[in-house]
Order: structure tokens, then C-alpha cells, then sequence
């Protein structure tokens, strides 16, 4: 199989198991608070990966650690908070529309951090994704008042990580294995998580003997298998086998999967709330938008 066609193959399944993370991230917070559902949530996934792929971190430097480090908490442990606050006031599939930002970040961080150059088809892009993103949030607001639409601002947080984390993965660690970067981030990560999991309440009567705590248990599972340890390696190695902006491209199809999730759900989602996808969705496109050669 040819590099190129492996790119698109990434693209398309990452796409569909992150597209599904969102609706997982609701059900679980059914038995679960935020902090319980990102901590527990932390813990799993990094004991698994531990499990398929201790031997990797033997493909980290030392000079690479700190790296890797800051990779996991702002690729993995942050946004994975963020999002469990923020699906406790909006619909799993406005979360998906609004993770579309990440391209965007991606391009302004890259150039503000590493250098990385633009041009005026992208910065037109990033101008249109974020009035897309603000007319969503104004649309839902209108559509389901009773929600607080204040928390769309942790999903923004949360794509302001992603990007960072995809430029540092290029930029900083492309010598390292998929593998070797997705367990050793969590080698960083699961530490903390442990120590807030007993804090957090988890392991109390009330939670586990609660009406949805294995329920919501076995979609936690199913989101750090799927979601955070096979999907967390296939983008490792998709943003080392092409660029960061390509990879976080992802976010084109994740919305699709997101609002069909939504929908089968019985979330409402009006046309208004499409158009205003549609807008961010232009945005990136402008964003990876290549000139044309004269």
C-alpha cells in the first residue's frame, strides 16, 4: 500500500472512531461526573497501552521526554476533562462541530511557536471557521435556552491543545515510534490521574452502586480502547507520514459521525446549526488549501 493511501485510510477510521468518542462521552457521564469520567478514563487507557506497548518507550530519548510529557497532558489529560465539562451543557454533536477549530489552532500555533509559515487562503480560513463557530454557538443557544453555552469554551480549550500537541509531534518528536509517543505520554499522565481518581469520588457507595455505573463503565472502556489507545497511535503515526494540518483534517468527517450519533440520540439539529457547520467546514478548507502554481 502506498504512503498516500495509508494517509487517507487513517484519516477515514480515525474520523469514525473520534466521531463516536463524543456520544461515548455523554453516556458515560450518566453514571459518572466530569472529573471521574476524565480521570478514570486516563487510568485505563494508560494501563492498557502499558500492557501492548511497554517495550516501545525504549524509541524515547532522553532529550525527548519532556517532550513526550507535554504531549500527554496537552494531547490527552486536558482535553479529556475539558470535553467531560463541556458535554454536561451541550449536545454531543455541537462538541464534534466545534473540535472542526483544531486545524485552525493548528496553523496559528504552528507559526507562533515554530515558525511555521502561512499564507492569505489560510488566514481568510481561520477568520471564517471562527465566525462559523460563533454563529454555532449562538444558533444552539436559541434552539435549547436551558443549556449553558459558556461551556463551548472548554471544546475551544480543548482544540487549542490539540493543535499544540499535533505541532509538537511534528516538530519535536517525528523520530519517535507511534507507539513509543502514545505510552509514554500516558507514562506522564497516569500519575496524576491516580492520585485525583479517590478524590474525585469514584470509588464511593453512591457512584458504584449507582442505576448507570456499569453501564456508563463499559462506554468508558470502549472510549479508551477505541477513542483514546488505538486511535491515539494511528494519529501519532498519521501526523509523522504527512503534515500537522493534514492530520488534524481528521475534523473534516468527526462532525459527520458526531451529528449522526447526535441525531440517533434524539438531539435536536436544526438547518441553521448545518449551515453553521458548514462555515467552519469551509474555514478549513481554506486553512489546507494549497495555492496554485503559475
Amino acid at each position: 500500500m502506498t504512503l498516500q493511501n495509508r494517509k487517507w485510510i487513517y484519516l477515514f477510521v480515525l474520523s469514525v472512531i473520534w466521531g463516536t468518542s463524543y456520544i461515548l462521552i455523554k453516556k458515560g457521564l450518566d453514571g459518572f461526573n466530569p472529573v471521574q469520567l476524565g480521570a478514570v478514563r486516563v487510568v485505563l487507557a494508560g494501563l492498557f497501552l502499558f500492557i501492548i506497548g511497554f517495550k516501545s518507550l525504549r524509541t524515547i530519548s532522553k532529550k525527548e521526554w519532556p517532550w513526550v510529557a507535554l504531549s500527554g497532558f496537552v494531547g490527552s489529560f486536558i482535553p479529556m476533562f475539558l470535553f467531560a465539562f463541556a458535554q454536561t451543557e451541550i449536545d454531543s454533536a455541537i462538541a464534534s462541530i466545534l473540535n472542526s477549530l483544531v486545524p485552525l489552532f493548528t496553523l496559528f500555533i504552528g507559526f507562533f511557536a515554530f515558525g511555521i509559515s502561512f499564507g492569505h487562503n489560510q488566514l481568510v480560513g481561520v477568520i471564517v471557521g471562527l465566525v462559523g463557530a460563533i454563529c454555532l454557538v449562538v444558533f444552539e443557544s436559541q434552539i435549547n435556552p436551558s443549556q449553558n453555552y459558556w461551556y463551548a469554551g472548554f471544546v475551544v480549550l480543548a482544540t487549542i491543545c490539540y493543535a499544540s500537541n499535533a505541532n509538537i509531534i511534528k516538530s519535536k518528536l517525528d523520530d519517535v515510534s507511534a507507539m513509543g509517543i502514545a505510552v509514554g505520554n500516558f507514562s506522564a499522565i497516569i500519575v496524576p490521574a491516580l492520585l485525583i481518581l479517590p478524590f474525585s469520588g469514584f470509588f464511593s457507595q453512591e457512584v458504584t452502586t449507582g442505576k448507570y455505573f456499569w453501564s456508563s463503565l463499559g462506554y468508558i472502556v470502549i472510549l479508551c480502547i477505541m477513542s483514546t489507545c488505538v486511535a491515539k497511535v494511528m494519529f501519532n503515526r498519521l501526523v509523522q507520514i504527512s503534515s500537522a494540518v493534514f492530520s488534524v483534517s481528521v475534523t473534516y468527517l468527526i462532525p459527520l459521525v458526531g451529528i449522526f450519533w447526535g441525531i440517533l440520540d434524539g438531539e435536536e439539529f436544526k438547518l441553521q446549526q448545518l449551515l453553521a457547520a458548514a462555515i467552519i467546514l469551509l474555514g478549513v478548507y481554506l486553512v489546507n488549501k494549497k495555492k496554485t502554481p503559475k
